[in-house]
C-alpha cells in the first residue's frame, strides 16, 4: 500500500552463509529480484541470519518473508538498532511450514519500531541441516 512502502530491498545487505559459496546462484540479491525462480539458500549449520542496513532511518511494520516450504524457520528472531548502538530484541515470529512441496508466504505486522539496522535472525530452521531458502523478503515502512 502507497502508505507502507518497501524500505529493504536495495540497502546493504548481510547474509550469514550462501550455499556451496555459489553467490552467483544463491547469494543475497536474490531475495530482493523479485523473481519466482531465484533465491538465497543459506548452508547448512544453526541459526541463519540476513541483516539490512538502512542508508536513512526507518520506521518498520511489517515484513514479508517467502521461504522454500521444508526449508524454513519456525522462529524468527527480529532485532534492531539505531546507528551505533547495539541490536535490541524487538519481538519473535512463527511462521508456519505450510507445505514442503511449496513456498510458503509469512506477512508479520511488526510493532512500530525506529531503527538503522535491522537483523532476522532464523532459530530453528524446518531443515534437518539447519539450511533457510528465502525466495523473498521485504521490510515494509517509512522513511523517516
Amino acid at each position: 500500500s502507497p502508505s507502507c512502502p518497501r524500505v529493504g530491498g536495495t540497502c546493504p545487505c548481510r547474509v550469514s552463509s550462501v550455499l556451496n559459496r555459489d553467490v552467483k546462484q544463491f547469494g543475497k540479491k536474490h531475495m530482493f529480484d523479485t523473481s519466482e525462480e531465484t533465491c538465497w539458500n543459506s548452508d547448512q549449520g544453526t541459526c541463519q541470519w540476513v541483516t539490512l542496513d538502512f542508508p536513512r532511518t526507518v520506521k518498520v511494520s511489517q515484513l514479508h518473508i517467502q521461504f522454500q516450504g521444508g526449508f524454513s524457520s519456525r522462529l524468527c528472531t527480529l532485532e534492531g538498532c539505531r546507528a551505533g548502538e547495539g541490536l535490541v530484541k524487538i519481538s519473535d515470529l512463527y511462521p508456519e511450514d505450510i507445505n514442503a512441496m511449496q513456498i510458503s508466504f509469512a506477512a508479520f505486522q511488526v510493532e512500530e519500531t525506529v531503527l538503522d539496522k535491522l537483523k532476522i535472525t532464523f532459530e530453528n530452521s524446518t531443515d534437518f541441516f539447519g539450511r533457510i531458502v528465502v525466495y523473498h523478503l521485504g521490510v515494509l515502512g517509512e522513511r523517516l
